[in-house]
């Protein structure tokens, strides 16, 4: 008997394993999900709101208009797109919102991105959906869009937080280091 319940435990132990191993690359998409709701908002969190207007040159985005870019423009819609989750009914931001405002926003629609990866699979990834203007993509293709412009703007944010004299926080010393 004591040989069987050993048995049950190390199966229901090794069943979370296997879920995890069959679905790779939305495992890898959720993971990209975290840390981007991690490190962009706290990129975006240490400028005082006195620079939120800051750009390096004209023609680039502002602090206030890549936080709203991401709201308006990225996340909702983008995140939609790669799971297949309609974008909630919200308030819409500008560049004349508060920072606080702006803050807020920025995070809750990572929390969309996040929930709304909760149930992709791989298997989906090869869904026809809709892309930009008449055309059509993969969910899989809208995916490697969506990490790439979090990674674009999280770039762009880590220079201007250099600029500024700050360091971005993947930059920062983490304790124990």
């Amino acid at each position: 008997m004591r040989a069987h319940a050993y048995a049950l435990a190390a199966a229901l132990c090794a069943v979370p394993a296997l879920a995890a191993a069959q679905n790779p690359v939305s495992d890898a998409y959720r993971s990209q999900v975290d840390r981007a709701a991690r490190i962009i908002p706290a990129a975006v969190e240490m400028f005082p709101a006195d620079k939120f207007g800051y750009r390096p040159t004209a023609s680039q985005m502002s602090v206030a208009q890549v936080a709203v870019h991401l709201v308006e423009e990225g996340n909702y819609w983008l995140c939609s797109h790669v799971t297949g989750v309609a974008e909630p009914q919200r308030a819409k931001v500008d560049t004349m919102s508060s920072r606080e405002t702006l803050l807020t926003a920025l995070r809750a629609s990572f929390d969309f991105c996040k929930t709304s990866a909760s149930n992709l699979t791989d298997a989906q990834l090869a869904d026809s959906i809709e892309s930009f203007g008449p055309r059509k993509t993969t969910r899989a293709n809208m995916l490697l869009i969506t990490v790439g412009d979090w990674e674009d703007h999280y770039s762009q944010l880590s220079n201007y937080l250099r600029l500024n004299g700050m360091l971005p926080p993947t930059a920062q010393r983490r304790g124990g280091m």
